[in-house]
């Protein structure tokens, strides 16, 4: 287990020392990849910057993700087809969701907007991190949206997958690094002794403290 989400990333940063030459950009998914992201980007003497994207909670089950949306010039949702199916959610509870979703995507990019540009993507390598993955739904888009950049290469960096789920992401990420791919894996909090939820507040603090895009 990780004491937190710092601890997460300075230990993640230690598997990504060889990138440094590289000079790539970071890309945290917020809130909870923040954190962890600041410590990677600080470690490698790169730029921190957000890929907003939303999970779509099931009905009734808001934690369970059965899709996911990120915005850009054409939005998109991935779905979960597994979950979905299940619970025999249909298309126009997914439409519905996605625009309330693409509407806090705006909001919290108003509202994390500290004044610096960000930093161009395409053509770099580009590490995007988050605290962990379940369903996998939120990455799935943040990568789907990401590779439409034409960065040089994606590698995704996390603490803790479940094993099953990271082997659906071999087509989407040119590299994978994964601490923990534990065989009983039920949350991701679950695997931190302590996983308090992040705030805008924090965000900002994080991205302010940061290095400048380059």
């Amino acid at each position: 287990m990780f004491l937190d989400r710092n601890e997460a990333g300075q230990k993640l940063a230690k598997r990504l020392l060889d990138m440094k030459d590289e000079k790539p950009v970071v890309l945290a998914l917020p809130r909870g990849g923040v954190p962890v992201a600041t410590e990677v980007a600080a470690a490698l003497e790169a730029p921190l910057d957000l890929l907003l994207v939303r999970k779509i909670g099931a009905p009734h089950h808001a934690e369970l993700a059965v899709a996911a949306v990120a915005d850009g010039q054409k939005p998109r949702l991935v779905v979960n087809r597994e979950v979905a199916d299940s619970l025999n959610v249909d298309d126009d509870y997914l439409r519905a969701a996605a625009q309330r979703e693409l509407a806090e995507i705006e909001r919290r990019r108003k509202r994390y907007d500290i004044g610096q540009p960000h930093p161009d993507v395409n053509g770099r390598t580009v590490i995007v991190v988050d605290d962990g993955i379940a369903t996998g739904a939120t990455a799935k888009a943040a990568l789907m949206l990401l590779r439409a950049a034409q960065p040089k290469s994606i590698i995704l960096a996390i603490p803790v997958a479940s094993a099953a789920t990271l082997e659906e992401f071999k087509g989407l990420a040119d590299r994978i690094v994964c601490l923990e791919t534990p065989a009983d894996f039920y949350a991701v909090g679950a695997h931190y002794h302590e996983f308090p939820q992040v705030s805008d507040e924090q965000v900002i603090k994080l991205l302010k403290s940061a290095a400048p895009p380059v």
